[in-house]
């Protein structure tokens, strides 16, 4: 067999509820922050697709959003985005906290997962927080309700157990050829990163009421004209539902947006690798989590792919 037979290809879903360190877990499997983390469920809306490839194989990992019961038209779309990606992956990673119980919000995503023909690997994060015996009693609640190749404990946010999990994923993936280029880390326009980082900078600053209900726009995002240093101009919309949460983005005195934006740019530098120059607007569009129209033009478009 040649190395170029020997050489293997394949996508990788992560599935499971809200808030279980779905995107932590990818951003800390390719090696590179690309997928948005908060403290706060729902927080991917998107799917993302990120890519790691070493000499024996490449690894395209589908991020989506928590599994939940969808109460708007953007909670449909993000729905849409979760369960279709169970069509395009070779391995499931099946991601859910280290607690035994298995209440509604679990039982969703085994229904989701009985209708897929997919290898699944039910991967308990947060292993560091718990005891051996605790893991074993939660694999052992999770065997009982749903059927899985194995089951990995790890840490997203300290790496533990990870080299592992690779491992064993490059192990089930088909033989075939690269699907993007050795240097490619994702399929998403720089453009739609740096709008997904200031969002993630709002969720990180703002209170609780607030953050389900923005999206952030990139109106203009050019290199500035007459600098030979690489400056790049970006001016970027915050949208909200309410002129109350638009005073509480923007904060006394403004204090709140500066610190959302002075967060943000630090990030944007390092992933364009040059300064920037960053202004933030904040709008009111009302209800726009149930326009079709809006959530369009706010980049939740179905069936983009």
């Amino acid at each position: 067999m040649s190395k170029e037979d020997e050489f293997k290809s394949g996508y990788i879903a992560l599935i499971g509820r809200p808030n279980v360190g779905k995107s932590t877990l990818m951003n800390r499997l390719i090696g590179f922050k690309v997928a948005i983390t908060s403290a706060k469920p729902q927080t991917t809306r998107n799917r993302i697709l990120t890519v790691y490839t070493d000499d024996e194989a490449q690894m395209v990992f589908l991020d989506t959003p928590g599994i939940h019961e969808a109460t708007t038209a953007l909670g449909d779309f993000m729905m849409q985005e979760a369960t279709s990606v169970l069509n395009d992956a070779d391995v499931i990673l099946w991601l859910v906290e280290p607690d035994p119980y298995i209440g509604e919000k679990e039982e969703r995503v085994i229904k989701l997962l009985e209708k897929s023909l997919k290898p699944v690997l039910l991967i308990i994060n947060k292993a560091d927080q718990v005891t051996e015996e605790r893991l074993d009693v939660v694999k052992a609640a999770f065997a009982e309700k749903a059927s899985f190749a194995e089951a990995y404990s790890v840490s997203a946010l300290k790496g533990i157990g990870t080299d592992a999990l690779l491992g064993k994923i490059k192990q089930m993936l088909p033989y075939g050829p690269p699907f993007y280029e050795e240097d490619t880390l994702t399929d998403l326009p720089e453009r739609d990163i740096v709008a997904e980082i200031i969002r993630e900078k709002a969720l990180r600053n703002l209170k609780d009421e607030v953050p389900h209900g923005i999206a952030v726009t990139i109106e203009r995002m050019r290199e500035r004209e007459g600098r030979d240093d690489g400056l790049v101009d970006i001016e970027a919309t915050i949208i909200c539902e309410k002129d109350s949460h638009k005073g509480i983005v923007i904060g006394k005195g403004g204090a709140m947006l500066k610190r959302i934006g002075a967060d943000a740019r630090k990030y944007i530098e390092k992933l364009l690798e040059t300064k920037v120059f960053l202004k933030i607007f904040v709008k009111v569009r009302r209800d726009w989590k149930d326009n079709p129209a809006m959530l369009n033009g706010f980049g939740y478009r179905a069936g983009r792919r």
